[in-house]
């Protein structure tokens, strides 16, 4: 198998957990897909970065990241997965509102203005929470290039409505659930 066979296996064995529960969205679900328990996973996080790598390889980036928190280990993942390509990243971390105290700065990490970045989400229904992250960083002066997620749960028309190219590394169908 390889890597993209591998996390789906993580994803199926680990993330998928059954139940009703109230979606971020404010959606009911009779599932959840708990991506921090593979993204934080010590055998699953290379893959999310490899993955995550592949799925976007003909974009233009050189930073990555997201809202905290869903994102965050993704663009770690991504970050360590890209040093040995030649094509290494910075990541950053889009915080849901801005400090005040310190640099009171809304995203950490190195200066976004001026870099073409990805923005990254976990898992996404509606897209408002990667989007939150977009506004932000154009607001910070970046070029954002596009959206990626490691499950898609329908969040495609949103962002791409939004004017972004939208990738998932996986469907629900991919995971044997529906929506």
């Amino acid at each position: 198998m390889g890597d993209h066979d591998d996390l789906r296996k993580f994803i199926t064995d680990l993330a998928v957990v059954h139940g009703k529960v109230v979606l971020s969205s404010g959606i009911e679900a009779d599932w959840y897909v708990d991506l921090r328990r593979v993204t934080l996973h010590n055998q699953a996080a290379p893959l999310v970065g490899r993955v995550m790598l592949d799925l976007t390889a003909d974009w233009e980036y050189d930073a990555v990241g997201g809202l905290t928190l869903g994102a965050d280990p993704i663009a770690v993942s991504m970050l360590h997965a890209s040093a040995p390509t030649g094509r290494p990243l910075d990541a950053f971390v889009v915080r849901k509102a801005g400090k005040a105290h310190g640099l009171q700065r809304r995203i950490e990490g190195p200066d976004v203005a001026g870099r073409r970045v990805l923005a990254v989400e976990d898992t996404s229904t509606t897209g408002s929470s990667v989007l939150t992250a977009v506004e932000a960083l154009r607001e910070a002066g970046a070029e954002v290039i596009g959206v990626a997620v490691i499950v898609d749960r329908g969040a495609g028309d949103a962002v791409r409505a939004a004017g972004l190219p939208y990738r998932a590394a996986y469907t629900l169908a991919d995971l044997g659930l529906v929506a």
